[in-house]
């Protein structure tokens, strides 16, 4: 009994680490990883680490893809604010303002 309360406990620890590590990274906006990553492939170049351009590069077009796509979307959702607002539906527009900031915040 004894040794399951302990592994209980270690993985319910290892599990609540795991989530605030997730919610540490998250904290990190697409367009800084896609800036931190292509300033690295920059820098690689001077060293002549034609892997390390490669490596940096990709990282950074994968952030600035998933940047492009929520912003995107974000930009859909205004619009469709905008007709609705327009349309006197209020709930749906603020509905799709709410949408907008979610899509812009994960752009930055």
């Amino acid at each position: 009994m004894k040794l399951t309360n302990i592994t209980l406990t270690g993985l319910s620890a290892a599990l609540v680490l795991s989530v605030a590590s997730w919610g540490a990274y998250a904290g990190e906006s697409h367009m800084a990883e896609a800036l931190k990553h292509a300033e690295a492939a920059a820098k690689a170049a001077d060293g002549k680490a034609v892997n390390g351009v490669v490596e940096h590069a990709e990282a950074a077009k994968t952030h600035a893809d998933t940047a492009k796509e929520h912003l995107d979307a974000g930009i859909t959702s205004l619009n469709d604010a905008i007709d609705h607002g327009k349309m006197k539906h209020a709930d749906l527009a603020k509905k799709s303002a709410d949408e907008a900031v979610t899509h812009l915040k994960a752009a930055q």
